[in-house]
């Protein structure tokens, strides 16, 4: 299950994926879209690279509310 700080994910938020391998970096995006059902969300992302793709929460992905501060 994915990591949140919060319990609805919603358009707007921030997303940040760990890496996969010791030393790959963080990865940040924007959610665009909330997709599926609430049980099993994923999510329309547009990565910082300005790339977008769908992607699944994992146990390394933090979701944060726009308002939130970075690190908390």
């Amino acid at each position: 299950m994915a990591t949140q700080e919060q319990v609805h994910p919603a358009a707007g938020d921030l997303v940040e994926v760990s890496g996969r391998r010791v030393g790959d970096p963080v990865r940040t995006g924007e959610i665009l879209e909330v997709l599926g059902p609430e049980e099993r969300p994923h999510f329309l992302v547009r990565w910082e690279d300005g790339h977008e793709s769908v992607l699944y929460p994992r146990e390394a992905t933090t979701i944060r509310s726009r308002g939130a501060a970075p690190g908390s």
